[in-house]
């Protein structure tokens, strides 16, 4: 389904564990052509500000602006409405994609681009080709937007990141004051949103390179500090340059003035204490008369830098241990990942079990924190003793203690591979929504509205989340959009009918089933269905049987075949006062034996009515006169009720055949029976063991047998899914 190949994992290659924890660096791989680029690397906070809707009914040409290109390349209209067509169908997006990069055609690119990256955002390698086309253009302010654009949408993509201030670099005026500025704080957005990725490390290489080039020591030896307590791939390089920047350069020039200073102090104080128990022990063998050598007040030796230097190492390796064994418990969850990008191919159920894992852990972590905070404040008092805290934005989310943000930003990423999975969203709103109602609000709009657009049952979820909240109009747009989206999916209608019945609106669910009756007419079987809901929404909700009857029996004239219209109309006669009902009840059994039912079908009536005439009939003439109508039917229809008494044959086998015809069962037992005398017990309901004995009112109970279940919907009943969370 999807093109095969692409490479740009954001530097994400296979971690190859070792005793020492070490790998080596993994070098950026090279571009590869569009029609490779299905294995997309990115992530999502948050959702685009334009939602993307269902696809529209009637193909149509973009319009040209105005510094575009006129005429568009000829096969592009022919491509374009074949992926516009057939949305899903991933190929078809970039075959359209690498023609118009071989055409060479802005106009055409750019188009096909905007509709890609609308259903498929996660493909970061496609923003960056948007990004490249607009700055071979000419159009770098176009570029800048198109990366700001998507980083909204995938804010952890390490390598859109890069891309995006690599552009900044290339187009921006260094001379001007502004220009570094604007460039640091992109950085520092960029390591505020996936700083704490675990393959981050490029990212904040750059940072450190860039800080150097500008000849701010103090500023890299800063990130440098920050970094140190992030759990990352290549966590020990990043010692082992903060050792080389702090060797290469003078104490002074890379710490900050109030940790300098302190230090100083300190190692003076000790260099002090040292030359004087130095200088009493010289004194004792030096010769009388001679005077100790002078030594300079307020001079800073090489021997002074030295310790200064090991100070702050031993400082640093206090954090850089406690970073390794983060590093460590993360890391075979790490190396379990193997596909950490967006693709359309499914995952293997081995790697979603790997993300359960590694959010299970995570999770654990945080409230194993939670429930000890005494200790959390006395390690990060400790911490904060040792290693100077740095003022700059977005450095208390990159320590290494387990913290909520570490806790979403793994589900972020999870969410980047896993994007077209709902248990995953369904665990992540379940998990903001204790804390947050309008941030779990904003992961279901962007799993509904761009991920998962032609999944009914997280719509239906986010609809009972809406109205559990108490935000019923959401919850209604919620639905009506997915049955926009999803015509003539009788459970999401029968979701909004429930939805108006529980506001107290009878009218606007009753109008909702009316409609779904209207429109259904060519459908006999679903015309059926919802003919049922609503009689029994007015019968048992609006305390108004006799439109409930009109509305049943206006169906039995268009599926007068139907068995199952027939039972809840006999089963609306018995429930009402037996004296007035009586000839109701003997009209609907009329009825039945007259219609093209399956002989069963037919003995099961003619059993209720016999049944209701003995237990409610105040002439024996009248009960008499069904028991002989009973017995002649018996004797025309066969042995079947004998086959059912005698336990012969499965209550739920007694339907029909697959070719609509009743079963043959006259071979089964002879086609006659014995008169019974009126004195014996009238026999019971067909198939004994049935919980329909149990009185009239057991219309669930055959309604939910298999063989009144086939109505055509997708999937079976579940009236649990989507109002109560997934366990």
């Amino acid at each position: 389904m999807a093109a095969e190949g692409c490479e740009e994992m954001s530097g994400n290659g296979e971690l190859a564990e070792s005793s020492a924890m070490e790998v080596s660096e993994v070098p950026m791989p090279p571009p590869t052509e569009m029609e490779e680029m299905s294995e997309e690397n990115g992530g999502a906070a948050e959702a685009p500000e334009a939602s993307v809707g269902p696809e529209p009914v009637s193909f149509s040409m973009p319009q040209a602006a105005e510094d575009e290109e006129g005429e568009l390349p000829a096969d592009f209209e022919r491509l374009w409405k074949a992926a516009h067509d057939n949305p899903q169908e991933f190929t078809c997006w970039t075959d359209l994609l690498q023609y118009c990069e071989q055409e060479g055609h802005i106009t055409a690119s750019r188009r096909a681009l905007e509709a890609f990256l609308a259903r498929y955002p996660l493909c970061y390698g496609y923003w960056k080709k948007f990004a490249d086309l607009e700055r071979r253009a000419g159009y770098n302010n176009k570029a800048e937007e198109v990366c700001v654009q998507g980083l909204k949408v995938i804010p952890l993509s390490v390598d859109l990141w890069i891309h995006y201030i690599n552009l900044l670099l290339g187009t921006l005026d260094m001379n001007l004051s502004e220009s570094p500025t604007r460039i640091r704080s992109v950085f520092e957005d960029a390591v505020a949103a996936s700083g704490l990725d675990f393959h981050s490390d490029r990212l904040w290489d750059l940072y450190i390179e860039w800080e150097k080039e500008q000849g701010n020591m103090k500023n890299a030896a800063a990130i440098l500090d920050r970094v140190l307590k992030v759990p990352t791939q290549l966590y020990n390089t990043h010692y082992d340059k903060f050792k080389e920047h702090l060797n290469s350069h003078e104490p002074k020039e890379v710490l900050t003035q109030e940790e300098y200073e302190e230090l100083r102090t300190y190692c003076r104080q000790s260099q002090k204490a040292e030359r004087a128990e130095q200088a009493q022990e010289e004194e004792e063998e030096r010769p009388p008369g001679e005077e100790e050598p002078a030594t300079p007040e307020g001079t800073d030796t090489e021997e002074l830098m030295q310790k200064i230097r090991e100070q702050v190492l031993l400082r640093r390796d206090k954090v850089y241990q406690d970073n390794e064994g983060e590093v460590r418990k993360r890391w075979n969850f790490e190396d379990a990942i193997k596909r950490p990008y967006f693709h359309v191919k499914p995952l293997d159920r081995l790697q979603l079990r790997s993300w359960h894992s590694y959010l299970d852990w995570e999770i654990a972590q945080l409230n194993k924190d939670t429930k000890d905070p005494t200790s959390d404040q006395n390690e990060a008092a400790a911490e904060e003793s040792e290693v100077t805290a740095q003022p700059q934005e977005g450095s208390e989310g990159s320590g290494v203690a387990n913290d909520d943000n570490r806790v979403r930003i793994l589900f972020e990423r999870c969410l980047i591979a896993c994007a077209l999975y709902e248990e995953l969203w369904n665990r992540y709103t379940q998990y903001l929504e204790a804390q947050s109602v309008d941030e779990a609000r904003a992961v279901y709009k962007r799993a509904c509205e761009i991920h998962l657009t032609y999944r009914p049952n997280i719509h239906m979820q986010w609809a009972t989340f809406e109205e559990r909240h108490g935000d019923l109009t959401e919850a209604r747009r919620v639905l009506k959009a997915l049955e926009k989206t999803l015509p003539g999916l009788a459970v999401v209608r029968l979701r909004r009918a429930a939805l108006e019945r529980r506001d107290g609106q009878l009218d606007q669910s009753e109008a909702l089933l009316q409609e779904a009756v209207a429109e259904s007419k060519e459908n006999p079987t679903l015309h059926a269905f919802y003919s049922i809901k609503l009689a029994r929404l007015l019968l048992k909700v609006g305390r108004n049987p006799s439109r409930a009857r009109r509305i049943l029996q206006d169906a039995l004239e268009i599926s007068p075949d139907n068995d199952k219209l027939h039972l809840n109309l006999l089963e609306l006669e018995v429930s009402g006062d037996p004296w007035a009902s009586a000839e109701a009840v003997q009209e609907c059994v009329t009825r039945a034996l007259a219609a093209p039912l399956a002989p069963h079908t037919k003995i099961l009536f003619s059993q209720r009515g016999l049944q209701f005439a003995e237990d409610y009939s105040n002439s024996i003439q009248s009960v008499l006169s069904m028991y002989e109508e009973h017995q002649k039917l018996l004797k025309e229809l066969g042995g079947t009720k004998r086959g059912a008494e005698n336990g012969d044959e499965d209550p739920e086998k007694l339907s029909t055949g697959d070719d609509g015809s009743a079963a043959d069962v006259s071979e089964q037992v002879p086609p006659t029976m014995p008169h019974v005398p009126i004195t014996t017990p009238p026999p019971p309901v067909m198939g004994a063991d049935m919980s329909a004995q149990a009185g009239y009112g057991g219309y669930s109970s055959w309604y939910q047998q298999p063989q009144y279940g086939s109505y055509g919907y997708q999937n079976t009943w579940n009236y649990n899914q989507g109002y109560y969370p997934p366990s």
